[in-house]
């Protein structure tokens, strides 16, 4: 579309998000260049550019036991997402489809309570005790299952609202499909677009999680998070590389969830 098609109206209107997306873009281009920068003090531009910080950070064998850690918490959450709640959304919508609007308030009670006062309830209930798990990556797993329980359900429920459930279970069962055939057969793969974005979103947020991890593991399970923390008061060149390397991998999840909800007739 050409300039004259726009009109002034929609030229100034381009002009303004290119603008504002221009200063939301400029804290994380200094911190780029920063990152691959030698040395960066008292002069407006960089003495010299080198990518050491990023070997150094990617040679160093803590930073990839927090990342694997940071991955194998938030995998592990998302997988006892699926289980529970995939199969509770089916028989929410199939069953008892009143049950939605009891659901859409209770998914919002993870977001009711602070993250510092959940985690200062939880010390004291998994402190000790026969199911102490302070400490431990299992109680960042049923933290984070809490976390990713309003991003999963909504995402979910909006696919099965969708498909016009009910319709599609009739079908299958008019070809001769049992209830579990029809949606292991027919309904799941249906989901599978609302599902990977679901899972794509959570992942992001989960991953960038600090509180829980910060107050109910700390270094006895260190974090992606965590160890950024830690990390605060070393090089600024090693930590502006950390952040970097962080956004890059969220901003892919993000990218790739975004291609899967776009739709196919577009």
């Amino acid at each position: 579309m050409s300039r004259a098609e726009l009109g002034p109206v929609g030229i100034y209107h381009r002009v303004v998000v290119y603008l504002l997306f221009a200063i939301l873009l400029l804290p994380l281009l200094g911190t780029f260049i920063y990152s691959i920068s030698s040395s960066w003090s008292a002069t407006i531009l960089p003495s010299g550019f080198s990518i050491k910080w990023y070997v150094q950070l990617w040679s160093d064998p803590r930073f990839l036991e927090a990342f694997g850690q940071s991955l194998l918490v938030c995998i592990g959450s998302l997988i006892l997402s699926v289980v529970l709640i995939l199969p509770l959304l089916f028989v929410v919508h199939y069953h008892f489809p009143k049950l939605d609007a009891l659901m859409n308030i209770l998914i919002l009670l993870p977001f009711a309570v602070p993250p510092v006062v959940s985690s200062v309830g939880l010390l004291q209930l998994y402190g000790s005790g026969p199911f102490a798990m302070v400490g431990t990556p299992w109680i960042l797993i049923g933290c984070y299952f809490t976390v990713a329980l309003p991003f999963m359900y909504r995402a979910i429920t909006n696919n099965l609202q969708a498909i016009n459930l009910r319709d599609l279970m009739d079908a299958a069962q008019l070809l001769g499909a049992s209830t579990f055939q029809a949606a292991i057969l027919v309904v799941l793969p249906n989901l599978r677009k609302g599902l990977m974005v679901a899972l794509l979103l959570s992942f992001s947020f989960l991953f960038g999680e600090f509180v829980f991890a910060n107050i109910l593991v700390g270094t006895r399970y260190e974090t992606l998070q965590v160890y950024l923390n830690n990390m605060r008061n070393s090089s600024g060149h090693f930590t502006s590389a950390l952040v970097i390397s962080y956004f890059f991998f969220v901003l892919v999840l993000t990218w790739a969830a975004n291609i899967l909800n776009r739709d196919k007739s577009e």
